[in-house]
């Protein structure tokens, strides 16, 4: 189907990364024009053929720098934050990206006075959390309010697809360790959700229009253990591993120890969010705020995880499907 081309702009803050190049795509199939604002314009070329000629532009955009998101702004019919960081490193901690850099950019959005301001946040976002990440969440979302009333909020819970880090991160800890790690237990409980159902559900948004104020929990159909995940991993891989229960205590230990790395496989602030459930509220449930009420069946971890973890296989694509001895 042909689709008309739009006059309006959309700008995407952070949209060059995992969620970012599924939105892009989203919005591009509906004829918006995007400037996509990130920190290296000159890496985010291959957002370019998700879209026609001249469709899609990159700009370079700091969070932190609000004179840069104002200049990014410019015009924008709707505005998109998407900036998250996993942990704090330097400049880009969680208050300068998540509280301040939101602020900042529901700001940049009012002074272009675009309709539509949607922040990205996530399930678990709570202002009293043990967690400085959920807590810093929170505060993104009220100051986002406060300098753009009426900003959609949107709270996914954990985001898988072909570039995620959780599957990916996951299978190929399987490739070559003995074992995977259960972190209390395993027990803990997410709802994965697809990234390409976040951005339909981000376009559907853009095209009603309207800043409702409203918080959105995206979940997907199905509510597993951390224990289910990782069994899941290990099946669709073909690889055997022993799953080995780590007590609280002595998982905040490894942390600390795993944190003091560059790129840290564990921080002791994840461990303190994986002590709550990350799903999707029965109150937004019942009053259509999910990807349900936004009329969008969220597709399951089955049909599509699989489609890229084949290279985690022992023999990749040529891997049996029940898996090959090892």
């Amino acid at each position: 189907m042909l689709v008309q081309p739009s006059d309006r702009l959309i700008t995407i803050i952070g949209g060059s990364g995992f969620l970012g190049r599924h939105i892009v795509r989203a919005l591009a199939r509906r004829g918006y024009r995007i400037r996509v604002a990130c920190r290296r314009p000159d890496l985010a070329g291959h957002l370019q053929p998700l879209g026609n000629t001249g469709q899609i532009m990159m700009v370079q955009a700091n969070v932190r720098y609000p004179a840069s998101l104002a200049a990014a702004c410019e015009g924008a019919y709707a505005v998109i934050n998407l900036t998250g960081v996993l942990y704090s490193a330097g400049a880009q901690s969680f208050d300068a990206v998540h509280a301040f850099g939101a602020e900042a950019s529901a700001k940049a959005a009012k002074a272009a006075r675009a309709r539509v301001f949607i922040q990205m946040s996530a399930i678990g976002a709570d202002e009293n959390s043990t967690a400085q990440y959920a807590r810093s969440k929170a505060e993104g979302e009220r100051r986002a309010r406060a300098a753009f009333p009426g900003a959609i909020v949107l709270r996914p819970s954990i985001v898988f697809g072909p570039e995620d880090s959780f599957f990916n991160r996951f299978a190929g800890l399987a490739r070559i360790a003995p074992f995977l790690p259960l972190i209390g237990g395993g027990e803990t409980k997410f709802q994965p959700v697809f990234v390409g159902d976040i951005a339909e559900a981000v376009a559907k948004l853009v095209d009603e229009g309207e800043s409702t104020g409203k918080t959105y929990e995206l979940g997907g159909p199905e509510v597993l253990t951390f224990k289910q995940l990782m069994q899941f991993t290990l099946d669709t891989i073909g690889r055997k591993r022993l799953l080995v229960p780590l007590p609280w205590g002595l998982a905040k230990l490894q942390a600390g120890i795993l944190g003091l790395l560059p790129k840290p496989m564990l921080t002791l602030d994840q461990v303190e969010l994986l002590r709550s459930d990350n799903v999707v509220s029965e109150t937004a449930r019942r009053d259509g705020l999910s990807l349900e009420g936004l009329g969008i069946a969220p597709q399951g971890i089955e049909g599509i995880v699989p489609g890229y973890l084949y290279r985690y296989r022992a023999a990749g694509q040529f891997t049996p499907p029940k898996g090959i001895p090892e």
